[in-house]
């Protein structure tokens, strides 16, 4: 009885520590944030948040297979930022504005993130230049389309 009191009592110390939420660390907040502007600078047309995002020799890329030949299809980051410009994702619906943003790996000054978005999944490559994270490489793919319904 008494070592299951004294479980008890140890067990009420230790719980409460365990779970609370560990502090976000700066760092994947600010690649979070990065990561954020792209997207939601799409979705809104909002030339200040995309650029920002972006280092200016960005490249975004995409793998395409047509006729049986694959090739590359790249924008770099003026041709990004126009279509940002000329409304960019704004006839998104909001209800599928997806942003879901998980960082994969980080080391030093570089990180990988994923982005699942309203018709697309994008791999970012980012860099931390002069003191902030800037999207550098895009690779990125589309959605299968959903079945159409009868």
């Amino acid at each position: 009885m008494r070592t299951i009191l004294t479980l008890a009592l140890l067990l009420s110390f230790v719980t409460p520590v365990a779970a609370q939420p560990r502090p976000e660390d700066p760092e994947a907040r600010a690649i979070r944030q990065t990561a954020l502007d792209y997207i939601e600078g799409w979705y809104e047309g909002n030339v200040e948040r995309m650029t920002r995002a972006l280092h200016p020799e960005l490249v975004k890329r995409i793998v395409v297979t047509s006729h049986g030949a694959t090739r590359l299809d790249d924008m770099g980051a003026s041709k990004l930022i126009s279509f940002v410009r000329t409304g960019g994702g704004k006839d998104t619906p909001k209800e599928r504005q997806l942003k879901e943003v998980t960082i994969l790996d980080r080391y030093e000054n570089a990180a990988v993130a994923k982005i699942i978005a309203s018709d697309w999944i994008d791999y970012l490559q980012l860099g931390k230049v002069d003191g902030r994270w800037v999207i550098i490489n895009v690779l990125w793919e589309h959605k299968p389309e959903p079945p159409k319904k009868k």
